[in-house]
C-alpha cells in the first residue's frame, strides 16, 4: 500500500513517550480545558525527563490573545522527582490556520513540520483534525522549500534552504549550521517526507537517483516567493512583539528563571511572591545576588 502524507503523520504522532510525560500533559491539558496536547522538542527525541519539556496546548473556541501563543512555565513533583514544562497555549483553529500558512506567522508550520507527538486528546475525534493541521504544515513547508531551493537537489538540500530562511526571518540567535543539526538528529522523520508533502500539495516532480527535480511553474514559484517575502518582512517584528508580551504575561517566569540560574551557576535563588509578580523588576537584584554568592 502506497504511503500517504496523512498516514505518515498519524504514525509519527503515535510516538511512544514516557508515562510521566503523558501524565504531565494530561494534567496541564485538563487544567487548561484543552482539546489536545502536543509534545515536541529534544526531550521527545531523547526520551529524557531532565531539562524542560515542551508542550503545545490547543484550546476550543476563538483565539483570546492577539499576539499568540501564551507561554507559561509549570513544575510538577511526581515519583520523587520534579518535572518542568514550558507550555504554549493557543486556539486550535488559530493553530490550524497558521499551519496552512494563512496567517502572517512563520513559526508554527516551521516548528511542526518537525517531529511532534499527540500525547493527550479530549476526544478521539480530535486526532483527524491534528493530522490535517500537521499535514498542512508539511505542505506549507514543502512548497516554500522547493520555491527557495535549487532547480535540482536532494530532499536535504530543500529542507536546508527552508530552515536557513525561516531562522533568518525570526528574532532569535541560532548557531550557524543549525539547519544541518535539525536534519541529522531527525533523519528518520524527514526521510521520504518531502515527496509525500509535494504529492499532497499537487506539485509535480521527477526523480533522478537521490535527486528531486520539482516541476513548479514559474508563476506559482513567483507567487510563493511573494507570499514568503511578506512574512519574512514581518518575521522579526512579530517575534519581537511576542518577546515583549512574554515579558509581562509569561506565567511562572520567575520560577523558570530561578531554575535556569541554579542549573547554570549552582546558586539557588529564592522566589518570593514579589519576585513572582514582578520578574523584570526583580532581575537586577537577582543577578547581583548571584554575582555576590559566586564571589564577585
Amino acid at each position: 500500500m502506497t504511503e500517504t502524507l496523512a498516514g505518515r503523520i498519524l504514525e509519527r504522532l503515535a510516538a511512544e513517550v514516557r508515562p510521566e510525560v503523558a501524565a504531565f500533559a494530561a494534567r496541564l491539558a485538563r487544567e487548561a480545558g484543552a482539546e489536545a496536547a502536543l509534545f515536541y522538542g529534544s526531550n521527545l527525541r531523547t526520551g529524557e525527563l531532565e531539562g524542560v519539556l515542551d508542550f503545545y496546548l490547543l484550546l476550543p473556541g476563538e483565539q483570546r490573545d492577539r499576539i499568540w501563543p501564551r507561554v507559561s512555565y509549570h513544575e510538577w513533583e511526581t515519583g520523587g522527582r520534579v518535572l518542568r514544562a514550558k507550555v504554549a497555549t493557543m486556539a486550535f483553529e488559530t493553530f490550524a490556520r497558521a499551519c496552512r500558512g494563512a496567517s502572517r506567522d512563520t513559526t508554527i508550520w516551521a516548528r511542526f513540520v518537525q517531529p511532534g507527538a499527540l500525547v493527550w486528546r479530549a476526544k478521539d475525534e480530535v486526532e483527524p483534525r491534528i493530522v490535517e493541521a500537521l499535514s498542512q504544515a508539511a505542505r506549507t513547508a514543502a512548497r516554500l522549500a522547493v520555491a527557495l531551493g535549487p532547480d535540482r537537489g536532494t530532499a536535504q538540500d530543500y529542507w536546508r534552504a527552508l530552515f536557513r530562511a525561516t531562522y533568518r526571518a525570526e528574532f532569535r540567535v541560532e548557531q550557524p549550521g543549525r539547519e544541518d543539526s535539525i536534519l541529522s538528529v531527525n533523519a528518520a522523520h524527514f526521510d521520504g517526507l518531502l515527496p509525500l508533502a509535494l504529492e499532497a500539495e499537487g506539485i509535480a516532480f521527477a526523480r533522478e537517483g537521490e535527486a528531486i527535480v520539482p516541476q513548479m511553474p514559474a508563476a506559482r514559484r513567483a507567487e510563493i516567493l511573494r507570499w514568503w517575502k511578506r512574512r519574512r518582512r514581518l518575521g522579526k517584528p512579530l517575534n519581537l512583539l511576542r518577546l515583549v508580551k512574554a515579558s509581562t504575561t509569561f506565567e511562572g517566569a520567575a520560577r523558570y528563571a530561578a531554575w535556569k540560574i541554579e542549573r547554570h551557576t549552582g546558586v539557588p535563588v529564592e522566589v518570593t511572591p514579589w519576585k513572582e509578580k514582578h520578574p523584570l523588576l526583580a532581575a537586577p537584584g537577582v543577578l547581583f545576588e548571584v554575582w555576590r554568592k559566586r564571589g564577585g
